[in-house]
């Protein structure tokens, strides 16, 4: 409706569900009055910022297609979505599990991320980065609880920076970067729970018997590039994997050997 301004709602205190998407809003300060507001959508407005007052009751919050450029000011205790697609966001230094300790999905896709420093919520399970200049992988060992991590159309070219302490990730989509070997895809192997990976549309795909390699890097796997693992060739991809472990005993044993003499 071209809002510009909304200073009406400060006398509907009683308010839980508010959608004001797809207005001219530059400012927010009107809903500080609405203090049993549940839920908050403001796509499509041209806010340069999510700082809001804190809201004692939100549990859902939309700032998708504004201007924002940073993450200050968001610090609503409950909060368990937040989501702040395709704005002009460089950093996420400002997120706080202090002021967040609620937060579990996060979705930040669209934006202009290089990094990902300075994430600080270890009740997270859903963490959503696709579509940034993501190039280096930083501070994951912080996500204890994390279920679902999305980088697809990123920057990438090595996956240093998984941690094993990330021992609840389950999927993990790396589709559209710049991973080239499959000594990069061994790194996952840190990832205890890993049960879904996507790798398509990177260099590597385009190695011979790439779907072989990759499973037998991670045997655990179930799923690969939106395909099921068959029982087949999970076995055969385990045989393999246990043969070059033995081949590198060997070597190891000869090696050793060798040193004594």
């Amino acid at each position: 409706r071209d809002l510009t301004d909304i200073s009406l709602l400060k006398s509907f205190v009683h308010l839980r569900y508010v959608d004001l998407s797809d207005n001219k809003l530059q400012d927010l300060s009107a809903l500080s009055s609405l203090t049993e507001l549940l839920w908050l959508k403001v796509d499509g407005n041209l806010l340069t910022s999510a700082c809001m007052q804190e809201m004692s009751y939100l549990q859902v919050i939309s700032f998708d297609r504004n201007h924002i450029k940073d993450m200050e000011g968001i610090t609503h205790p409950r909060l368990a979505s937040l989501s702040l697609k395709e704005n002009k966001i460089q950093t996420v230094l400002g997120l706080s599990q202090d002021q967040l300790f609620s937060l579990q999905i996060l979705e930040l896709r669209g934006n202009k991320l290089k990094s990902t420093a300075g994430f600080s919520l270890p009740k997270l399970k859903k963490l959503y980065l696709a579509q940034n200049n993501i190039c280096s992988l930083e501070g994951l060992e912080g996500f204890e609880q994390l279920e679902t991590l999305h980088l697809r159309d990123n920057k990438l070219k090595t996956l240093d920076g998984f941690s094993r302490r990330m021992r609840c990730l389950q999927y993990l989509n790396l589709r559209s970067n710049e991973i080239s070997s499959f000594q990069e895809v061994e790194k996952l192997q840190v990832l205890p729970m890993l049960q879904a990976l996507v790798l398509m549309d990177n260099p590597c795909t385009d190695e011979p018997n790439y779907r072989l390699e990759v499973l037998v890097l991670l045997p655990h796997l179930q799923r690969l590039d939106k395909e099921l693992v068959e029982e087949e060739e999970q076995a055969e991809a385990i045989e393999i994997h246990q043969t070059r472990q033995e081949e590198k005993e060997k070597v190891r044993t000869t090696w050793c050997r060798e040193e004594e003499g």
